[in-house]
């Protein structure tokens, strides 16, 4: 399974550089009415180069066959589909892509999505075409479709999880209990990550922009609603538990669903618990909810409120 809560973070961050260069304050683009027809979208292939025309259902088979795990129930893949599709147009709205590259979409995680399409197999097509044409709007909008591969258990605000506070984001629901811990995998339990001081600072320095001076202590300052570190103080400097996680690596610290953080023997050493951000639909609770026999719109309405779920083209 991919894990993307760095790109995640870094699409925002690239998102707000772009905003600031001209789009002031503009109220977030209205969608179009439904389709008649399915889109065809460009997108451009960062290691080649290459720019290609490509139908947006095609499409969304290679990033879902990327972003889970083909082998889970069809429906926990259809609820992936859901968003996916959400996510491309959303971002084709927003002309992200179109500004770096002339493309709507491209093959980088920190600019689109992650897309691999030599992992589709019959469950993802079968899952893709379950839910053709479906995407989730708010207010007449495309929603920020964000998900991360498992919680925690307990779902993160946008504002929590990401620091994400560019616009509301009503539609998010924090607090959602998923039981996702029962099934996911151990290291998502429990995890604990041992990180050098000096590595730390230079981290810090590098990524956020702050020198924290000598580590010598570490605390959380203020924890969100689920839980999770929302600021954490290093030495002299206080940062947001999302910076500190993108400073130092979403692999190694793998949440700010942190149990501990402390300085010992000259290392920050941090535990915690789940994977990703935990904003918006948790992977492994998809999984959880399709194994009930959860529908893929279910799933989606279980981790987002007040939304449409709208098919757009058949």
């Amino acid at each position: 399974m991919l894990r993307r809560t760095t790109a995640l973070i870094i699409l925002l961050c690239l998102a707000l550089l772009l905003c600031a260069a001209g789009c002031g304050k503009k109220p977030a683009p209205k969608i179009a009415p439904p389709m008649q027809e399915e889109p065809i979208i460009s997108l451009h292939e960062n290691k080649t180069g290459q720019k290609k025309n490509i139908k947006i259902e095609e499409y969304v088979q290679g990033v879902v066959a990327a972003e889970m795990d083909t082998k889970w129930p069809v429906n926990a893949l259809a609820a992936q589909a859901i968003l996916a599709r959400t996510f491309t147009m959303e971002n084709i709205n927003s002309g992200r892509v179109k500004q770096l590259h002339g493309a709507d979409v491209s093959t980088s995680v920190e600019e689109s999505q992650a897309y691999d399409p030599s992992k589709i197999n019959d469950n993802v097509r079968r899952a893709v075409e379950a839910t053709r044409g479906e995407v989730v709007t708010y207010g007449g909008n495309y929603i920020h479709a964000w998900f991360s591969a498992c919680d925690g258990g307990v779902s993160a605000t946008s504002e929590e999880g990401l620091a994400y506070t560019k616009e509301p984001t009503p539609y998010i629901k924090g607090g959602v209990q998923d039981g996702c811990l029962s099934i996911t995998e151990p290291k998502n339990k429990a995890w604990e990550a041992r990180i050098p001081v000096g590595q730390v600072r230079s981290a810090v320095q590098g990524k956020a922009g702050k020198d924290t001076g000598p580590i010598t202590t570490a605390a959380i300052v203020k924890k969100g609603p689920s839980g999770r570190a929302e600021q954490i103080k290093l030495g002299g400097v206080t940062l947001s538990g999302p910076s500190l996680r993108l400073a130092l690596g979403s692999e190694k610290v793998r949440s700010m669903f942190l149990t501990d953080i402390r300085v010992e023997r000259g290392q920050l050493v941090l535990t915690g618990k789940g994977f990703g951000h935990g904003v918006g639909m948790c992977q492994w609770g998809a999984k959880h909810l399709a194994e009930q026999g959860k529908s893929p719109e279910e799933i989606i309405n279980f981790y987002f409120k007040d939304i449409q779920i709208q098919k757009q083209w058949n």
